[in-house]
Formats: C-alpha cells, structure tokens, sequence
C-alpha cells in the first residue's frame, strides 16, 4: 500500500497551493503516470495538449505546440513550471534556443526529462545531441529514469539530474486481471516474441531476427512469434519494407507470424502478456516502456546491451550495441530469461511507486518555485 507519510504529506502540500505545469506532452501514458493515483491529490495540475489539427485523440500532441517561443508568450500566466519530455525532435535548435530565452523572460523554470540520449528514430544522433545541447544547460531541473543515464549525463555536461524511475504503463486493475490470467496457464508451450512494428532507425530486424530463430530451434518446446504490422509487411503499405518481408515470410514454419493492424492498447497488452519472453532488437537507445509494459503483464524481458535497459528493471542481456553483436549471448539471454521466471512487478509495488513518482515531481517543482 501506498506510503503513510507520503500520503498524509500531499494534502498539506495541496492546500498550500496547486502547481500548474506545462508538460510536453500531458497525455502521453508516462506522463499521466506521474500523477498521484486515483483518490490521492499530489497539487500539480497538468494543463492540457493544445490540438493539432488532423491528429488522432491519442496522438493530437504531436507535433508539440507548447515548444513554440510564441505559445510560451502569450500562455505564460497559466502555467508555474514548463516540463519537457517528449517531441523536442520536432523543433530545431535554434526554435529550443528561442523557447528558452521566453521561458526566462518570464521567469518560468524550465524542466526536462532527459528519456532519450540517443534517439531511436534517427539513424544520425547529431541533431538530437545539438537539442540536448540546449536543453540540458538551460534546465533548471533535469530528471532522467536511471543511474547510468545520468552518469552519461554527468559526464557530457556536468550536471546530476534527479533520478526517478519509470512508473507502470499498464493501468492497475489490468496489470491484476492479466497477471492472474498468466498462473492459469501451466505447460503450455514457451513463446518467445519478437515485436517487429513499424521499423524505426533503432532497431536492427535484419541481424536479430535470423539470430533469434537459431536460438529458439535449439530450445526444446519454444516457439518463435513474430509479429508486425501490415503496412511494414505487406505490398501497398505505407512503410512497406521488401527486403525486411522477404526475409520474414521465407522462415515459413520456423516462426508463428502475426501480421495485423495497430493494436489498441488492450490489445497490446493482452499480446504482451501472451508471451513468456519479449526481445527487444535495438542496437541503440536509453529507455524503454515497452520494457516497462512487459514488468507490467509478468513478461521477462531479453534486452541490448547499448542503453540503461538493465539499469530499468530485471533483464536478461545480450550484446548488441551499434555494429557490435554477439548471437551467442542473444541465445544464452533467451535460456535464461525462459527459466528465470522473474515475477511481475505487483500491483501494489507499482502503486506506491506511483505515489513516490508524483511526490519526487511535486518536490522538484516546489524547489525550483522557492
């Protein structure tokens, strides 16, 4: 259960005054996790996304209109505390420099979640590294979700972010039905999962994949599923991949293919809890709430090397980092994560880290608004 003394701590601290926030983005699922759970008042208000016009309700942040210099002039009265996670991608370093500048016009602290040290849909890091570039000096409060990323952090620009773990991506009350469904399922055959989605810079297929079913045809009883979406896979789609198809539907038999449409979240989490191992095929990156998801369903989780996967949660390892791979280790990290059987993280452990999260936020707020 939630905490005593957090708890009893938030609602003297809400009635002291409520902190308006504009977070970049507010309705993406980490972001909504940092909240207080429900029937618990954490005193910060997160102003919502303003639309973008022809985007989907889930999706209507992108691109974020809140990073515009413009935005920040004329909302400035309705927000404390300007928090960036997610989307800087779509704005130039210059237009962040711009953003920056109206941030200190008006005297709003500017916050930053540092989630992506390498971003996973550029093949070429230089312009992400010249937006951290701006970002991370200006911020006057920098978080960051693991110990390894902000000694990376430390060691580019000397700063020491606060360190607050990734919360559950699954809501509660489905973590429980899906982890009670997981004991109901004794003997069956062990499924091993390679989730291929729409490819992106990060992720290299073309190396795992072949790999991969090495290693689950010397595993007695396992089976390899691969799923991907219908627009990667199939002739006609948006990002229809020839070669990467070629190479998927010539395994036949050796794999159970899945091609299909987007999942709906439930959709995704019921997958991800239909397996009993997740390989997550990047060759770079820093986090990852797929990872999380899988803590989530009771799913173990085979990851890379390159990134702060491991600094997350339990994990098994394999060397992928780059060009450098080994497909010994990915088999070794596939045996090991089928017999570990780590345990989901609970429902309860999740809730109270949730408190925690929103009361380690409130407190950075508080701090910089002194």
């Amino acid at each position: 259960m939630p905490s005593p003394t957090l708890t009893a701590d938030l609602p003297a601290r809400r009635a002291a005054t409520v902190i308006r926030v504009a977070s970049v983005p507010a309705s993406h699922v980490y972001v909504r996790h940092l909240s207080a759970p429900d029937g618990v008042d954490d005193g910060v208000v997160r102003l919502p996304d303003p639309p973008t016009s022809g985007r989907s309700e889930q999706s209507q942040w992108w691109p974020p209109t809140m990073l515009a210099a413009a935005w920040v002039h004329r909302h400035h009265e309705s927000f404390d505390v300007f928090h960036v996670h997610f989307g800087f991608d779509a704005r130039t370093p210059a237009e962040l420099a711009d953003l920056v500048d109206a941030l200190r016009t008006h005297g709003k602290p500017l916050v930053l979640t540092v989630h992506d040290l390498r971003n996973p849909h550029h093949a070429d890091r230089r312009e992400h590294d010249a937006q951290l570039d701006v970002l991370v000096p200006a911020a006057q409060g920098l978080v960051t979700l693991t110990r390894g990323a902000a000694a990376e952090i430390a060691g580019r620009w000397g700063r020491w972010p606060t360190v607050i773990a990734h919360p559950h991506v699954v809501e509660v009350e489905q973590m429980a039905q899906l982890q009670a469904g997981r004991t109901s399922r004794p003997g069956r055959t062990a499924r091993v999962g390679l989730h291929l989605k729409s490819v992106r810079a990060g992720m290299d297929p073309r190396i795992v994949l072949p790999a991969l079913v090495r290693a689950v045809e010397g595993i007695e009883g396992a089976v390899l599923q691969v799923n991907g979406h219908a627009e990667l896979l199939e002739p006609g789609g948006r990002a229809y991949d020839a070669e990467l198809a070629g190479l998927v539907h010539d395994l036949g038999d050796r794999i159970d293919l899945r091609v299909h449409e987007y999942f709906t979240d439930d959709e995704l989490w019921a997958y991800l809890s239909s397996l009993d191992v997740s390989v997550l095929p990047y060759r770079f990156g820093t986090h990852s709430g797929w990872l999380e998801a899988c803590r989530d369903v009771g799913t173990a989780v085979v990851a890379p090397s390159c990134g702060y996967y491991a600094d997350q949660g339990p994990v098994e390892t394999y060397l992928l980092d780059e060009d450098l791979f080994d497909e010994s280790t990915l088999e070794a990290a596939v045996r090991r994560a089928l017999v570990r059987a780590e345990p989901a993280a609970t429902v309860a452990d999740r809730e109270r880290q949730r408190l925690e999260v929103a009361v380690a936020h409130r407190r950075l707020y508080e701090s910089l608004l002194a």
